[in-house]
Order: C-alpha cells, then sequence, then structure tokens
C-alpha cells in the first residue's frame, strides 16, 4: 500500500516514522504542515490522487488544550475541517482522538460506546472531527488515545524531569486519574490495525495498561531516572488552570485487545523503555 502519515514531526507521527522500517512491505509518504496542508481540501485531493494513497494515517492535531480555548477557530480548522478533507480523500483512514471527548466524571473506564460529553474547546474540536470523519468516511478507524508521551517534542515526562532537576520539590495533582501513553506503542497498535488481515472499522480506545494519578506518574518517573526531588500531592482546586482537566479519564481498552490481537504494555514498564531512550 500507499501510505499517507501526517503530522510526523510530532510525537506520534515520529514513531510512526521510526517503526516504518519495520513494515517495508509498503510505501510511505511522510508530510508535516510544510510538506502538505491538510486544512488546504484541494492540496489533500491532488496530494492523494498524484501519489495514488490507499490509506491515510492522520497524527496531525491541535493539542494545546489552553490555547484551544482562546482560539477555538484554529482549534477547530486542524481538528475538525482538516479530518474532513482527509476523510473526502476516498481511501482508508486511521485517525487519532482523545479522551477529552469524555466528560471526565466518570468513575469506571470509558467504553467506545459511551456517550461523549466533551467539557472543552480542545475537547469539542476533537469530537466534532469525529463526526465528520464518520459521516464522510463510514469505514475508518479511529484509535482515543490519553497522556501521550514520548522522547520527542513537549511532554508531561520530559517536563517533570526537567523542573525535577532543577526544583527542590514539584507539587502535582493527585485527583485526576487516568493512563500515560507511551507513543511507540501507540503506533505498534495503528501497524497492528494497518497489517490486519481484514480492515475493522470503528472506534477504539488505546493507553497502557494500569492506571495512576499526575502525581504517582511523576513520583515513578522521577524515581527511575534517579531524580531526588520531593513530589508533593496537591488538589486540582490548588492548581490554576486555565482550562478544566478530566477527574478520571481512564479508557477501556478491551475491544482494541481482542479485534487486533494485541497485548498492551503497563505503564510503568513502557515508562522505563523511554527513559533509556532519553
Amino acid at each position: 500500500m500507499n501510505i499517507l502519515i501526517t503530522g510526523c514531526n510530532g510525537q506520534l507521527g515520529t514513531e510512526m516514522r521510526n517503526l516504518s522500517a519495520q513494515h517495508t512491505n509498503h510505501t510511505y509518504f511522510f508530510t508535516d504542515v510544510q510538506e502538505l496542508d491538510i486544512t488546504n481540501r484541494q492540496a489533500v485531493l491532488d496530494f492523494v490522487q498524484n501519489n495514488n494513497i490507499d490509506l491515510i494515517v492522520n497524527c496531525a492535531a491541535y493539542t494545546n488544550v489552553d490555547k484551544a480555548e482562546e482560539d477555538e477557530v484554529t482549534a477547530r480548522l486542524i481538528n475538525a475541517q482538516a479530518v474532513e478533507n482527509l476523510a473526502s480523500a476516498g481511501c482508508k483512514i486511521i485517525h487519532v482522538s482523545t479522551d477529552y471527548v469524555f466528560s471526565g466524571d466518570e468513575h469506571v473506564p470509558c467504553r467506545e460506546s459511551d456517550p461523549v460529553a466533551p467539557r472543552t474547546a480542545y475537547g469539542r474540536t476533537k469530537y466534532e472531527g469525529e463526526q465528520l470523519l464518520l459521516n464522510t468516511n463510514p469505514q475508518a478507524i479511529i484509535f482515543r488515545t490519553a497522556w501521550l508521551y514520548s522522547p520527542y517534542g513537549n511532554n508531561f515526562v520530559k517536563t517533570m524531569l526537567k523542573y525535577g532537576r532543577e526544583k527542590d520539590e514539584l507539587r502535582v495533582v493527585y485527583d485526576q486519574i487516568g493512563t500515560p501513553t507511551y507513543a511507540e506503542d501507540l503506533a505498534m497498535a495503528i501497524y497492528a490495525a494497518i497489517e490486519a488481515p481484514q480492515w475493522h472499522a470503528g472506534i477504539y480506545h488505546f493507553t497502557n495498561e494500569g492506571v495512576c494519578s499526575w502525581f504517582d506518574f511523576t513520583v515513578e518517573i522521577l524515581r527511575q531516572a534517579g531524580v531526588t526531588c520531593k513530589v508533593t500531592p496537591i488538589l486540582s482546586s490548588e492548581y490554576q488552570y486555565k482550562t478544566p482537566r478530566p477527574h478520571y479519564s481512564v479508557l477501556d481498552k478491551a475491544k482494541v485487545k481482542t479485534t487486533f490481537g494485541i497485548t498492551i504494555p503497563y505503564w510503568t514498564d513502557s515508562l522505563a523503555k523511554c527513559l533509556k531512550r532519553l
């Protein structure tokens, strides 16, 4: 197949590029905004036609939660309208979405069929992207994920390592619960969907296994990295967020494991892999 991977300079896109060396039976076209502006519908259609693209993996997104509140127009352009552009190209598509489509008030892991209730501009625009995609291309695959990190770009792991080495104490919220996702593991799941004997359209949830708070995550990052910095648990109400964060956003992964026959690593094991690369 000829596979177009958008957002190739981001965390997930970079891991997709790295793993492509293990999937050499396909031809890849790695693009970011410099090579292909996915908000330009005609540019997308021309690229797909000129390169005989069979499958699009959309790793591009507007992910700055706070800035999305201030500029929902741009967030919607990238997270929704651009997705519709890709969907209209007439080929298979795998798209990456987010736990922010849920309210964050849940107390049990969210299933793919659970009702959505996004409370932020980021969540709203990502859910609009899901809807536009499925309305235009009902055979699409959507992976919802959360707490993504990798050795690349800006993410929580790298930020905590930086601050942990610079400060004597970090104050981190302990009443927001979820599961970290190592971008390489998500990329491997996407490749499992690509290489599956048949195409399994639908929505799937993917994070690493296990559950933790941001406080727990920070403690483990610093422990594994050998950084001696005091980590103090605080309530969300003690931290001045510009945008509300989900209090509970654990995703149920039974469907993705059953459908694609994958085993998902525990979050602390994947964290260790990432730290070794850093």
